[in-house]
């Protein structure tokens, strides 16, 4: 049997620019590609798929079918590869700028203003959400269409040469690492580890001869960049924009000393640890000559959603959402911006990090003294290894138990922070405040 090729498949593309991999989500005229992974087999909703609406679906095993759908199945030797193949074959077709941006903590945020930015100016296309890995990435480039000015591109990872593997069919001519911390040291195995697997995008931009952003910052991150010809940088002391940050009413206010035709930007995002991503977006788009007041008004206007650094108003009390992921980096983070901010009947309500593997006992309790530092009117521990670690503070099994521990609370005039990472679901606990 013949398999298709790429460039006949690239040809049915042109023609049906939809890929759906779920049967539930499918259109009319989409090309269906029957992905499997541990737990599912798309081949086997693949003649569900045709009968839906789909007008092909790529498997890579026999599919049963009348004679009717012959020519709308095609074989290929793996469905996976064949999309990121398409992907790269797509993203060969453009000669404008591709934005690759990763990092341990801030990345989606990141991504999110400097899209915010360049699409104020530019016709641009992004990640939508967080589908940052080996399928969410190349499914990203083949939602790009001809008419596309800028592309942004997120790329997560929790092991090494995943960001290589990314760069083969992105092909990122900028790109920009938010910072490298404790995040998916299962995976990375150590901190070198996640700034090796981090730094893979700075290496493909180095033996490319691509752009990196830096935030100068991060002594670190000026290192692993010194190998890259073109590097702009910015930072609170030293680079081509400098700032520094304030908070006001709540919010994160930036205050610049260098670089740029405005002396300040009131964001809408909460916490200091958002300075370097603002920056990154200014820094992107005044290279990129993007009007100096749509760079302002679009972070200004930017709210953050999905449970990133959002501030909310809830029954009385002011309450940090930042529950969608976390690790050792970021939870130091909230926990020192939180500290430091003005305000009375502080109460941290915390959920435990995942993907630590033997370094998390460990690191569960370097947070829970990292608490005894401050002084708060409560704490509230939830789930993981909170509960092998010792400590004197309130714990529960997960979310809503503490959400019922709250509700008897009767709060009311309380600041509250609540974070953890995605699998302990903490943002739950915010239906009784």
């Amino acid at each position: 049997m013949k398999l298709p090729s790429i460039s006949y498949l690239y040809t049915l593309y042109k023609q049906h620019p939809q890929i759906q991999t779920d049967t539930r989500k499918l259109k009319l005229g989409d090309l269906y590609f029957a992905l499997k992974g541990p737990n599912f087999n798309g081949n086997v909703f693949a003649l569900s798929a045709l009968e839906n609406g789909a007008s092909f679906a790529i498997v890579d095993e026999p599919i049963p079918y009348g004679e009717a759908m012959d020519h709308r199945i095609l074989q290929v030797e793996d469905v996976l590869t064949t999309l990121q193949a398409l992907a790269k074959h797509h993203r060969e077709q453009f000669t404008i700028p591709f934005i690759g941006i990763t990092g341990s903590n801030g990345k989606t945020t990141t991504k999110e203003l400097v899209y915010a930015v360049l699409a104020s100016h530019y016709t641009t296309y992004t990640t939508q959400g967080n589908l940052n890995n080996h399928i969410g990435v190349p499914l990203t480039l083949l939602s790009i269409g001809l008419d596309a000015q800028m592309a942004v591109i997120e790329m997560g990872a929790n092991h090494l040469h995943e960001i290589e593997g990314y760069c083969q069919y992105a092909k990122p001519n900028y790109g920009l690492i938010t910072n490298c911390g404790k995040a998916h040291l299962e995976g990375f195995g150590s901190e070198a580890g996640v700034k090796k697997g981090k730094g893979e995008l700075f290496d493909f931009l180095s033996n490319n001869n691509g752009t990196a952003f830096v935030m100068s910052d991060f002594d670190y991150l000026n290192a692993m960049s010194s190998h890259i010809s073109n590097v702009i940088t910015y930072g609170t002391s030293s680079g081509s924009i400098q700032a520094n940050p304030t908070t006001v009413n709540g919010f994160l206010q930036v205050n610049f000393t260098q670089g740029t035709p405005f002396n300040s930007i009131q964001t809408q995002l909460v916490g200091e640890y958002n300075l370097p991503n603002i920056l990154a977006a200014v820094s992107i788009g005044l290279y990129f000559k993007v009007p100096a007041d749509k760079i302002k008004s679009a972070i200004e206007n930017y709210t953050p959603t999905n449970s990133r650094s959002q501030l909310l108003k809830w029954k009385g009390n002011d309450v940090i959402l930042d529950a969608y992921n976390a690790n050792p980096s970021s939870m130091q983070l909230a926990i020192e911006n939180f500290a430091k901010l003005n305000a009375s009947n502080k109460i941290v309500c915390i959920g435990a990090m995942k993907e630590l593997g033997n370094t998390s006992l460990t690191e569960h309790q370097a947070l829970i003294q990292l608490l005894e530092k401050y002084s708060w009117n409560h704490v509230v521990l939830v789930g993981g290894d909170f509960e092998n670690c010792t400590h004197q503070f309130t714990y529960f099994k997960d979310a809503l138990e503490a959400k019922k521990w709250l509700q008897a609370q009767n709060l009311n005039n309380c600041a509250i922070l609540v974070k953890g990472s995605r699998g302990i679901k903490m943002e739950q606990v915010l239906d009784c405040l």
